[in-house]
């Protein structure tokens, strides 16, 4: 049952792709005449080489997984491939450290866009669109498996988007297969429209397509220090707006648009929730917030709706320093890092859909204090909520709170101070990226916290991720018990 060859063999697949996928760096290097390409070729041949092995020792064409086994690979996925992503970062020219170099790659895979790297706009160009890219496979990553295995294993809540239901004529698609086909092709079309888009308003095809794969990917990440701030385009601003909005919503919905079924995208209660928070929040930001240096309506809303649709969906761009908006504008934005876009969207967090089933339960009890012999069900969609469902989501909620306590007591205990403590365990738990205050904040980096720190933020971003449970099962007793 607990046999390691199907996890070693599905491991070994990916750092082979992994691999493969190091030679668009490379290429990049090799056309902009920079010495980096060395730096992919050597650490592709590793990769492959080493992927390689563990596939041809391990290779059973019979292998099946497992529930555990699905578990254990899930984990073991997220924590090895960053290993072998790191390599460019440990043979470039840029100083990392292994921890560094480690921390840098497992926030590109999470999505997380928290960075070690400081000079981004002296760096070689193919360790940026790496960057990029290891941002673009997290995204879909997490994609495929909230709709093909999260369902399945109904971890947090995520059983209430299963795409098979009683009633065989509600199927999207005939199979977990052909969705998780269908959203990859979406995910890449829109990248590559927004790619264009940002060509199209100015920017480099260099600067846009690295901004297109972090921007769908609600990643972070960008080529400048000064993050989009660096590119004084209104245009650019707002197309990623745009995109970063359209990578919070359910991809799955999309599909049904695909087929003809446009309705769902605009009725569905969690797309609906999502957007009346960003406005909120938005008109919250505008009227409350002190933003300096404004010189008109149409700056102050763009940057007021640029930096709340980022941090809300998870994605970590900033365009200015919201740090020194006032006193309410940070403290906004802190609680904006646990909202987070739409489930099976690209984004992270608690999600949208979350605190919809949590009002709803909430309203149906305070409505039986008030009418103890009313029976009352709470709906999502205009359907029954499972109590199952609701039981996760609750757990759920309690466990990111508690785990959320923790990475910040084992922060401060690492000698940073508090308000880096509190945001940056908010920002690794809930994969934002920039956290609040001077060191991390969305003006800082990551760089001068101690190794002890960014190992505990790399486990926050890891357990954010993978919703928690898929990585808190392995520590339970009955998991590995026959």
């Amino acid at each position: 049952m607990y046999s390691p060859r199907p996890i070693i063999l599905v491991n070994g697949l990916l750092i082979v792709l992994l691999g493969l996928f190091m030679a668009v760096p490379m290429m990049v290097d090799l056309a902009y005449d920079n010495a980096d390409w060395r730096v992919f070729l050597m650490s592709g041949l590793l990769t492959v080489f080493t992927g390689g092995v563990l596939v041809t020792g391990t290779f059973n064409r019979g292998t099946n997984l497992s529930i555990r086994q699905a578990f254990i690979l899930t984990t073991s996925v997220w924590v090895v491939l960053p290993a072998f992503a790191s390599l460019p970062f440990i043979f470039s020219d840029l100083g990392l450290t292994v921890v560094d170099a480690y921390f840098e790659a497992m926030s590109g895979l999470t999505t997380t866009g928290a960075t070690v790297i400081v000079g981004l706009d002296a760096a070689p160009p193919g360790l940026l669109i790496w960057r990029a890219i290891l941002q673009w496979l997290g995204g879909i990553g997490i994609i495929v498996m909230a709709i093909g295995v999260l369902p399945i294993l109904q971890v947090g809540g995520m059983q209430l988007f299963r795409m098979e239901s009683s009633d065989r004529s509600e199927k999207v698609l005939p199979r977990a297969t052909q969705l998780a086909g269908w959203t990859a092709l979406i995910y890449l079309g829109l990248t590559l429209a927004c790619a264009f888009a940002l060509w199209h308003s100015g920017l480099t095809a260099f600067d846009s397509l690295a901004h297109a794969m972090t921007t769908l990917s609600t990643g972070g990440f960008s080529t400048s220090d000064s993050s989009v701030g660096y590119f004084d385009n209104a245009a650019a601003h707002w197309i990623i707006v745009v995109f970063m909005l359209l990578a919070s919503l359910p991809f799955i919905l999309y599909v049904e648009v695909l087929r003809g079924r446009a309705i769902p995208l605009v009725t569905d209660t969690q797309v609906r929730w999502f957007f009346v928070t960003i406005i909120a929040t938005i008109v919250l930001v505008v009227f409350l917030a002190r933003i300096p240096d404004v010189s008109g309506t149409e700056q102050m809303m763009r940057l007021a709706t640029f930096n709340v649709v980022s941090i809300v969906t998870g994605t970590g761009y900033a365009t200015a320093d919201y740090g020194n908006w006032g006193a309410v504008a940070p403290a906004l934005f802190f609680f904006m890092m646990f909202i987070g876009g739409c489930a099976g969207s690209t984004s992270c967090s608690i999600k949208i859909f979350r605190f919809r089933v949590m009002f709803e339960n909430a309203r149906i009890q305070i409505t039986r204090l008030l009418s103890p012999n009313r029976v009352i069900l709470p709906k999502y969609n205009g359907r029954p909520i499972e109590t199952s469902v609701i039981d996760a989501v609750m757990t759920f909620f309690l466990f990111f709170v508690l785990i959320y306590g923790v990475l910040a007591i084992l922060l401060s205990l690492t000698g940073v101070d508090l308000i880096t403590a509190l945001s940056g365990a908010a920002s690794a738990i809930a994969n934002v990226g920039p956290g609040l205050g001077d060191v991390i904040g969305p003006a800082g980096t990551f760089e001068p916290l101690p190794d002890s720190a960014k190992w505990i933020l790399c486990a926050g971003m890891l357990l954010g991720r993978l919703e928690l449970f898929t990585v808190l099962v392995l520590f339970t007793r009955r998991f590995w018990q026959a």
